[in-house]
């Protein structure tokens, strides 16, 4: 069943995305590839509006999905099995964490999962640049003959439309810190629709 699935699909999301939002991302890519449920460029387009939009990327990202899978109950039943596992886990952790914060264990195992959030956001980061920089699967030149053919296929899968948006983004954001980040969103937006309408 469409709404059981969601829901486990999205606990077990919730319970092991440690990070927040970004986190989630390599479960979303997991979630792709074994469910059918969207593609990879639909991921791109969601990570682009749950990044756009109000709230927590994750939640977001979790009624996106749930809502194009199986409508409006669908993207509740999604966002709920993203979500129970931090309330349970937050319950749990104001409970015991004052009595338990000196415990050498609990520091241990906060040790462990600062590195593993790294990790995953990492990961996760790399995801989102290849898929909003790169024209197709990068692993695609595996089997390529010799240097020369994989330089040229680099180039080839290379959208240098977008990286040079990235990079002027990038740029106007450390310049002008003082501009809020939606206007930098809103050019971005407005880039895409010129570059799709001129054909550039």
């Amino acid at each position: 069943m469409i709404y059981l699935q969601l829901y486990l699909r999205f606990f077990m999301t919730g319970l092991f995305a440690v990070g927040g939002g970004l986190a989630t991302i390599p479960f979303l890519q997991e979630m792709a590839e074994t469910t059918g449920w969207f593609t990879a460029a639909e991921l791109a387009d969601m990570i682009a509006v749950s990044e756009c939009t109000p709230g927590a990327m994750g939640v977001n990202m979790a009624t996106y999905v749930g809502y194009t899978t199986a409508g409006v109950l669908g993207d509740i039943i999604a966002t709920m099995g993203l979500i129970t596992p931090s309330i349970i886990i937050i319950l749990i952790v104001a409970k015991i964490l004052d009595k338990f914060r000196t415990n050498k264990y609990v520091q241990w195992a906060f040790y462990g999962l600062r590195a593993a959030s790294v990790a995953l956001i990492s990961v996760a980061t790399l995801a989102v640049a290849e898929m909003a920089l790169l024209k197709g699967d990068i692993s695609a030149l595996a089997g390529g003959a010799g240097a020369g053919s994989s330089i040229a296929g680099i180039f080839g899968l290379l959208d240098f439309k977008c990286i040079f948006l990235a990079v002027l983004i990038f740029m106007g954001m450390r310049k002008f810190k003082k501009i809020h980040p939606s206007v930098f969103i809103g050019i971005s937006a407005l880039a895409g629709i010129i570059f799709s309408l001129g054909g550039v």
